[in-house]
């Protein structure tokens, strides 16, 4: 073998290959004489009659090893921060760092933090039905759970990297209400049906207490508090069945469960934790895992080495996060002493268990005595805007208050009430037996409801409905939707990158926005919306309303608002009165000046956000700000080329190349349906590359805030949806002068002038041809 090839194979090991033994004889690079020789077998104690049959198993573990690999990185409805194609970049560094690492130990990442945190409570909980794999939402007393967690988090000072939760949308809204408490929703959100509560087959959907008055105590509580055993399986035509879910459409059948054990579902979240959760804390990133029960006392007992018979003792409260911390070679840390923590763990929790439950219920209580306050509540759940330190930390004291005036405090507090999962043994405690007989009262004895996502079909009327027959499950098609209104754009200032989230109203834009999807059938396969706050929020309201939490949610500073530099924050009269208004005029419908540069030491300036400098790793660097920054440290730091202040033509350079470069390529050209929900520039810029929109004419089209706006791939038109109130869209919604040029006739097919043999047009079917041809397209769609 020649050097070259020495080299390349070399460089294949140090960059490609997990650091493992077994990852070495796998992949035919350790000589086959020393795959069993190196590791003596004691066939009294192994279990195998002969060596052949033992290197037999062993390539079984490394076959199923290899696929449960390929799936985990394979696996679809991650989330991402788009970083750009640098591949070839990571394919060349990643084996200088392995290097580095082997000889410069000291010099690795110390690992991060792992945040484990149970969802808050569904709907379904107040009636004690067995939930498994159904998907109902959270409940008020759920989301109060996930806003304390992220309280707690918050009064910690942990910041995570990354998310990960389940497919399912209690899990979701959890990890997307805790992470907007503690100011960071632009964070991934890697969504992974490894995560998903474990599977309860045929009792999917039952009440509890009557299924074990119905088939006796001692058999259903073998199923709840057994390791192996599996309750029956759900049919294959059940809706519960996850075949019939297209968010699961990516897995193969027989990765699909029909009903599983405890040891089941903490099984398949192994794969996760070695390829994904473990490698993101090597590399120094503190992680959030937002998932369910079981699932969590999963990695509990592959984290800590908890025996079967110990990890019953195990549980995961709601609300409560539980940290872990580990060495350089990610062995758990010891807590000290006087820690919150559990038995048989390592971890700790930030808070005492059975405080929250007291506080919850102090809160419902007065609730229910002072008018108007559940209206309140109401409110806070629905405006889930960015909160401040102070004011999620105030929140906290007043919860901590209710516990205290109640008689309860973090030294001598009562236990919550024993039922699975939920009683948590401290370590110094005394020992609690389960009851066996402790099945929770429920008012109801009903198979639940259950709402299938299955694909189903949409006409894209636009008055052509002879025409524009659009079939979802077929056609491509891209919408686009403004997020809503902020206080910002209702006191008339320059947002920008600033990043307010939104205003009451704004969330009334995005919901209004997203049951107008809903009512004309619309589903989608990715979305895709910047990295400020209140377009993430309308992608998430217009999804909540979709019923489609786990899909695949992008987020790119590219398809960011325009950065209006010195303006940032300031009124029209503000500006008018520093500058001039003939300056203000050139700056607002000029297509390619830009507003003065705002300073590299303002707040408005994106280079002073932490998050933006930490996270963006796709925008190149600045030679100056390098310069200036390393010297004002005293130390060398690299520092990218955030704008300062940006024209419409500088806004629309960075977001046409990532629909035309991204979203096009990945989505589009797949066949995906596409949901984009940004800001009015960014917007602009895409729709001036679809439909042709001459430049000059750019500052004239207005985008009103929470209307979708659908785009026909194949036809290459922009149509509106029929709100079902008989108005013109057009005479509702102000999109400005060059409205003309955005809806424009839609394209016709060789499919549109096919006709049946024999048949005869109808006089309605050729007014409607003749008008498809007319100059003023059509621009209304009913659905």
């Amino acid at each position: 073998m020649d050097g070259s090839k020495v080299c390349l194979r070399l460089w294949f090991l140090l960059g490609v290959l997990p650091l493992r033994t077994t990852s070495f004889v796998a992949m035919g690079f350790v000589p086959s004489s020393l795959k069993l020789s190196s590791f003596p077998l004691d066939m009294a104690t192994s279990g195998y009659d002969s060596d052949r049959e033992y290197s037999t198993s062993l390539d079984r573990l490394k076959d199923r090893s290899r696929r449960q690999r390929q799936s985990v990185f394979e696996e679809q409805g991650g989330e991402t921060l788009h970083r750009g194609n640098n591949l070839l970049r990571r394919l060349l560094l990643r084996p200088l760092r392995n290097l580095r690492r082997r000889v410069f130990p000291s010099g690795a990442p110390d690992p991060g933090t792992l945040i484990l945190v149970r969802g808050g409570e569904s709907e379904w909980s107040g009636n004690y039905t067995f939930t498994g794999w159904a998907d109902p939402p959270l409940s008020r007393r759920g989301i109060a759970q996930c806003e304390h967690a992220g309280r707690l988090l918050l009064e910690g000072g942990y910041e995570p990297d990354i998310v990960y939760a389940s497919r399912l949308k209690r899990a979701i809204c959890s990890a997307w209400i805790i992470t907007q408490e503690i100011g960071t929703c632009f964070l991934p959100i890697f969504k992974s049906w490894r995560l998903n509560e474990r599977h309860y087959g045929s009792l999917t959907g039952l009440c509890k207490k009557r299924t074990a008055e119905e088939l006796g105590r001692e058999v259903v509580q073998s199923w709840r508090r057994s390791l192996k055993a599996r309750p029956p399986p759900v049919e294959r035509t059940d809706p519960f069945y996850p075949i019939h879910d297209r968010r699961y459409a990516d897995l193969e059948e027989d990765q699909l469960p029909l009903t599983e054990s405890l040891s089941d579902c903490m099984a398949r979240t192994e794969p996760l934790l070695e390829y994904r959760i473990l490698r993101d804390l090597r590399n120094g990133n503190d992680v959030l895992v937002c998932a369910h029960a079981n699932t969590l006392r999963g990695l509990i007992k592959l984290i800590d080495d908890v025996s079967d018979e110990d990890i019953t003792d195990v549980s995961m409260p709601t609300g409560i996060p539980f940290v872990y911390k580990f060495d350089k070679c990610m062995k758990p840390i010891q807590p000290p002493d006087e820690s919150l923590t559990q038995i048989h763990t390592s971890g700790i929790f930030l808070e005492k268990p059975g405080l929250l439950k007291v506080a919850l219920d102090q809160e419902l209580e007065y609730d229910e005595k002072i008018p108007g306050l559940s209206d309140e509540a109401q409110v806070r759940t629905i405006d889930k805007g960015i909160t401040t330190l102070e004011k999620s930390l105030l929140r906290l004291k007043e919860e901590r208050k209710m516990t205290k005036n109640n008689g309860h405090s973090e030294t001598e507090s009562e236990e919550p009430p024993i039922h699975s999962n939920e009683d948590v043994r401290l370590v110094g405690d005394k020992n609690i037996e389960p009851d066996p007989e402790d099945f929770e009262e429920d008012v109801t004895w009903r198979k639940s409801s259950f709402s299938n996502n299955t694909i189903s079909a949409v006409s894209g009327g636009m008055l052509l409905e002879v025409i524009n027959n659009v079939d979802i499950k077929k056609d491509p098609v891209v919408v686009f939707i403004r997020h809503g209104r902020t206080p910002h754009n209702q006191l008339a200032l320059f947002t920008g990158w600033e990043d307010p989230p939104l205003a009451p109203d704004g969330v009334r834009d995005a919901v209004a926005g997203g049951k107008l999807l809903k009512k004309h059938g619309f589903e989608f396969d990715v979305v895709y919306t910047s990295w400020l706050t209140r377009a993430i929020q309308t992608a998430h309201y217009v999804m909540e309303e979709l019923d489609c939490h786990w899909l695949p949610l992008i987020k790119s500073w590219r398809l960011n608002e325009r950065h209006y530099g010195a303006l940032t924050g300031k009124s029209k009269k503000m500006i008018g009165n520093i500058y001039g208004e003939d300056r203000l005029k050139i700056w607002r419908r000029s297509y390619d000046v830009p507003p003065p540069d705002v300073s590299s030491y303002s707040r408005h300036y994106p280079g002073n956000d932490y998050r933006l400098e930490k996270y963006i790793k796709d925008m190149r660097y600045s030679l100056t700000e390098t310069l200036f920054r390393s010297v004002q440290d005293g130390r060398f730091q690299m520092h990218r080329k955030f704008p300062k202040a940006e024209s419409l033509k500088t806004c629309m350079d960075r977001s046409i190349p990532f629909y035309t470069e991204k979203i096009v390529p990945e989505a589009v050209a797949k066949g995906k349906r596409v949901l984009i929900a940004s800001h009015e520039n960014a917007i602009r810029g895409i729709l001036m590359h679809l439909c042709d929109i001459p430049p000059e004419n750019m500052n004239e089209l207005h985008l009103p805030n929470g209307v979708p706006l659908v785009y026909n791939v194949r036809r290459r038109c922009i149509t509106l949806l029929d709100d079902g109130t008989g108005r013109d869209p057009l005479q509702v919604y102000d999109f400005g002068s060059a409205a003309p040029f955005l809806f424009k006739p839609c394209e016709l097919l060789d499919e549109d002038f096919e006709v049946q043999e024999g048949a005869i047009p109808t006089e309605k079917e050729e007014t409607l041809l003749v008008a498809s041809a007319g100059p003023t397209g059509s621009y209304l769609g009913s659905l």
